[in-house]
């Protein structure tokens, strides 16, 4: 896994209070899709154990798969003392037990290409389904999102994670819908969006910004930097849009 992938064990505790949580929507998605209870899931890179609470709350049986002890001590502060939790990459997993649902929420970007969808088959069971979904986390207003901008670029270019099969975003299927509709293994490839917006302070706004993989690989002086110019250029509480962008495929039945 990259350095990127990697770097949010530091700031755990950071990335459970400032990360947005996930509507009931998307576990209502996941299920209506499903046509059938959905018993067991296996989750990528669970970090925090924000998705895990959506579905363990809906009495999925959740195993929650994360490669940073940091982040998997924090999610097993907050869901039942039965959620099982493995410390793995998506690409160490062990195959062998088979899931109703394989699900990732912000995390599938940080597994590496080679193999994946044969691996996430091979620990789904026949007809069972796939669920991804992210999305940025973006300043609603233009003008504001300008002046963040400005501020930042002597440090980044960016702070988000360009599409990682090079979709370019105003393609109408975007990644990882893409590769799943090429993929052998998969068929019946949705995608939907879910709407989210929200008011926070803009102390809360740089503390998510302080989780971002882009801000924790700086070096400490000029994170420290780039957050407080950034903070300097911020009225007291904006307006964000963090839409998720919901992508469902269902695992070919073996011949």
């Amino acid at each position: 896994m990259s350095g990127r992938a990697l770097s949010f064990g530091a700031v755990a505790e950071a990335y459970e209070r400032f990360r947005p949580g996930y509507p009931e929507e998307l576990a209502d998605m996941v299920t209506a899709y499903a046509g059938r209870p959905v018993r067991t899931a296996l989750e990528i890179g669970a970090g925090t154990g924000k998705a895990t609470r959506l579905f363990v709350q809906r009495g999925v049986k959740v195993t929650a798969t994360e490669p940073d002890e940091s982040m998997l001590a924090e999610l097993r502060k907050h869901v039942p003392a039965d959620v099982r939790t493995v410390r793995a990459a998506f690409e160490d997993l062990r195959e062998g037990e088979r899931y109703g649902l394989v699900y990732a929420a912000a995390a599938l970007h940080w597994t590496h290409p080679e193999g994946r969808w044969s691996r996430v088959a091979a620990l789904l069971e026949p007809g069972g389904v796939f669920a991804s979904c992210g999305g940025p986390y973006r300043l609603a207003d233009p003008v504001v999102e300008e002046a963040v901008r400005t501020a930042r670029a002597p440090f980044l270019d960016s702070d988000e994670i360009a599409s990682p099969d090079g979709t370019p975003p105003g393609q109408e299927m975007q990644w990882p819908g893409t590769e799943l509709r090429r993929s052998e293994w998969f068929t019946d490839v949705r995608q939907a969006m879910i709407e989210r917006r929200s008011t926070v302070s803009a102390r809360d706004y740089v503390g998510h910004l302080s989780t971002v993989s882009a801000y924790l690989v700086l070096p400490a002086a000029a994170r420290e930097q780039v957050l407080s110019r950034t903070t300097r250029v911020l009225p007291d509480r904006v307006d964000m849009a963090a839409d998720l962008t919901v992508h469902l495929a269902r695992r070919r039945h073996e011949d």
